[in-house]
């Protein structure tokens, strides 16, 4: 489980979080949702170790990440997508996958990885030897999932996959996350859709200027009045 308590995060004089608490059981799949500019992206990037916090605690499994490098955190089966996708332009598909497990050694295992990446993502595999660069947007961000699964997580964290992209795209990229939950995998999930993102979690947050204001099962959510109107608006159902 990841546990988050009193986390504080200021950038230049700045509070993007001001003492959130939140919880990520294992197993499941849990959304934060919000408006740009909530503390949805700096919570991952704090969790991630690639942005510092304040004060506060991030708990995993019982062990502290705070002040750990991004590599130890890596190593203890964290992962994240970042938003905008970030895939190595100049370099293929399978050298961006392999990228991923660069902190791996079980050569055997990363190309028994690698297939499996394939039989989620099969248009990865038809493009295994494309650059990066001149995939769509949709392959780019099958790409850069497929990238942070390599690492063998056991919590994927996804910063906005579906920001850009095609309906049908993103209704791919849904069954994806869920297929991926459904194999073991915890996933954070980070999305401006929040009523594709509440129909698929276990429990969501909901964040606005640093703090979460609301907390729930997606469902309970989706059913909220106030969700609705700021959140759903006319794609509530």
């Amino acid at each position: 489980m990841l546990k988050i308590e009193k986390l504080f995060v200021a950038y230049g004089g700045i509070q993007a979080l001001r003492g959130i608490d939140l919880e990520v059981p294992d197993g499941k799949i849990v959304t934060l949702i919000g408006a740009n500019g909530a503390g949805k992206s700096t919570t991952l990037r704090t969790i991630s170790g690639l942005v510092k916090a304040g004060s506060g605690s991030i708990q995993w499994n019982g062990k502290e990440l705070l002040g750990q490098s991004i590599d130890k955190i890596v190593e203890q089966g964290i992962a994240l997508s970042p938003e905008g996708r970030r895939v190595f332009a100049d370099m293929t598909v399978l050298e961006n996958l392999k990228i991923g497990a660069y902190l791996r050694k079980d050569k055997a295992q990363i190309e028994k990885d690698i297939q499996w990446i394939y039989e989620l993502f099969p248009r990865l595999k038809e493009r295994s030897w494309q650059l990066a660069g001149t995939l769509s947007g949709g392959e780019q961000q099958m790409l850069a999932v497929g990238r942070a699964l390599m690492s063998r997580p056991r919590l994927l964290m996804l910063d906005e996959p579906s920001l850009g992209l095609a309906p049908l795209v993103v209704q791919d990229i849904f069954k994806i996350i869920q297929q991926i939950n459904r194999q073991g995998m915890t996933v954070l999930l980070v999305e401006q859709n929040a009523n594709m993102a509440l129909k698929i979690a276990d429990l969501a947050y909901v964040m606005e200027t640093g703090r979460i204001t609301l907390q729930g099962t997606g469902r309970e959510l989706l059913a909220n009045e106030k969700v609705k109107e700021a959140y759903l608006g006319k794609h509530a159902k």
